[in-house]
This record gives C-alpha cells, sequence and structure tokens, in this order.
C-alpha cells in the first residue's frame, strides 16, 4: 500500500471541510496544522446568525458581475482561512501550517489559481502562520512561504484581484 504524502493528507481534509461550505460562486477550506496537530478548521459562509447565500438563493457579487478578487466588502461570506483563524489562539498558529482547498460552487473543479485574498493573506501574517499550502490539482500543490507576503506586498501596487 503506498501512503499519501503528508501535505496531501491534510488537503485532503480541507477539501472535506470546504463541503460545508455555502457560497453560490466558490467554496473553500481550510484547516491549519501544527506539530502535526490540526488546530482549526474554517470554509466559506455567512456570520453565524445571519441567512447564508445558498439559502437566500443570490450572491450580490455574481448579480453585480464583480470579478474574483475585487469588492469583498459586499460578500456576506467570512473566508475559510479568516474562520479557522479565529478559531484558533495565536500560540497555536506562530509557525504552523494553513492548508488551503477551493472549488468552484458551481463546475466542482479546483479554483485555478487558487490564493488568499489580501485581507484572508493579512490575517495569516499576523496570525504567524509560516506556510500555506494550496491545492492545484488531487495531487499537486502550491507551497508558499509567508514571508514572501510580506516582502513582496501586493498593497501597495493598487493592483486588484488574482
Amino acid at each position: 500500500m503506498n501512503r499519501i504524502d503528508k501535505d496531501n493528507y491534510y488537503l485532503d481534509i480541507a477539501e472535506t471541510v470546504l463541503e460545508r461550505g455555502t457560497c453560490l460562486r466558490r467554496n473553500f477550506g481550510a484547516i491549519i496544522v501544527k506539530n502535526d496537530q490540526i488546530v482549526s478548521t474554517g470554509y466559506v459562509g455567512a456570520p453565524r446568525g445571519r441567512v447564508n447565500c445558498i439559502d437566500r438563493g443570490l450572491c450580490i457579487r455574481e448579480t453585480l458581475g464583480i470579478p474574483r478578487g475585487e469588492r469583498y466588502e459586499l460578500c456576506r461570506s467570512v473566508h475559510a482561512e479568516a474562520n479557522a483563524i479565529i478559531h484558533a489562539s495565536r500560540n497555536d498558529m506562530i509557525n504552523a501550517t494553513l492548508y488551503l482547498v477551493g472549488k468552484n460552487a458551481v463546475t466542482g473543479e479546483y479554483v485555478e489559481h487558487a490564493s488568499a485574498c489580501s485581507m484572508c493573506k493579512r490575517m495569516i501574517i499576523n496570525a504567524g502562520i509560516a506556510r500555506v499550502v494550496i491545492r492545484n490539482t488531487k495531487s499537486e500543490f502550491t507551497t508558499v512561504d509567508v514571508k514572501d507576503w510580506i516582502e513582496n506586498d501586493e498593497s501597495m501596487d493598487g493592483f486588484m484581484g488574482y
């Protein structure tokens, strides 16, 4: 029997977490892992007590034709990375790894060129997370050293989206 590598093992768990997502466009699942222990999980969904987009049957960003990566203040949802960070203690996140998987809510295909949005990048940096692993295909992934996000601050160039 061949064992799955650790990164894909944790990405598979994050992929299961995304199945709780309530976005009509894209659902993401995130897990934070430190010292081989899952610290926290998060998925895309409206704040507690608010109606989810899937229950409303409406995505305002989709209705307005807003491109991916822009105008998140109009979105009802809290991102998966943010939810995972909210539910963890800072001590458990320092030097941890965040695993992220995104799927198109309509097609079920992996989100191409998936990445944390600029707001989630800031939260990941402040949480002390050291590494982000993002699924590209069922077995391929991209690993980001969070130091790169600190040193290459895209918020300085005014570029929107990704």
